[in-house]
């Protein structure tokens, strides 16, 4: 697949690493450009010398910018993203009061409103840099949790996220995105209560045969 990635960061760049690995073409963009030409330096991958030309011809986008930035990327980007598949990997993250993020909504549901003519799907958010390159923890492989409405959309990113590693699980619908965001923060929480190394991540134990 062509894949395009909003997002020079730790999570960028981890995803489009291992895009790269499993054969997939990459473009990475990045607000400054050097940034997005040191993250394809180090994934093999292709800089993208805009937003824009990062998901011009993508089969799959993965939007990797921190949540405050959401409103403004997806914005600046609109008419070109209609008919798209965006993967929201993106979290709201506060860990004085998490009350506030854990508020009956989420990141993806808010980009569906502003993008009704594009396929949101959430997935990734739930899991750390640390283990998008070689998804498995003590020898286990982790899963990737992935919600939305379109079944398509869906399909095509658990595609991806089998071909990178992750035992895909359909989630169910993108509303189940508030879910998979209250999973990533109580993990991160989780690390910063404990100081474990960031290499945790989700699994789902049991007999769990048939489609996936």
């Amino acid at each position: 697949m062509k894949i395009g990635i909003i997002g020079s960061g730790n999570v960028g760049k981890a995803l489009a690493g291992a895009a790269m690995k499993a054969g997939h073409e990459v473009k990475i963009s990045a607000g400054d450009p050097a940034h997005a030409e040191e993250a394809a330096r180090t994934t093999k991958a292709h800089a993208a010398r805009s937003n824009s030309d990062a998901v011009k011809d993508a089969d799959l986008i993965v939007l990797a910018v921190p949540a405050d930035r959401v409103d403004e990327v997806v914005g600046a980007l609109a008419p070109e993203l209609d008919g798209k598949v965006i993967i929201d990997v993106t979290n709201r993250v506060n860990t004085d009061d998490p009350g506030r993020v854990l508020d009956g909504s989420s990141t993806a549901e808010r980009i569906k409103k502003k993008l009704p003519k594009s396929h949101i799907v959430k997935a990734f958010n739930h899991a750390f840099a640390s283990t998008m390159a070689n998804p498995n923890a003590d020898g286990t492989q982790l899963d990737a949790f992935v919600a939305g409405d379109d079944p398509g959309a869906k399909d095509k990113a658990m595609q991806f996220a089998g071909s990178i590693g992750f035992r895909p699980i359909d989630a169910g619908p993108l509303a189940m995105a508030r879910a998979l965001e209250g999973m990533a923060l109580m993990n991160i929480l989780l690390q910063i209560k404990n100081k474990w190394p960031w290499k945790s991540g989700w699994k789902l134990a049991g007999p769990t045969g048939g489609r996936n």
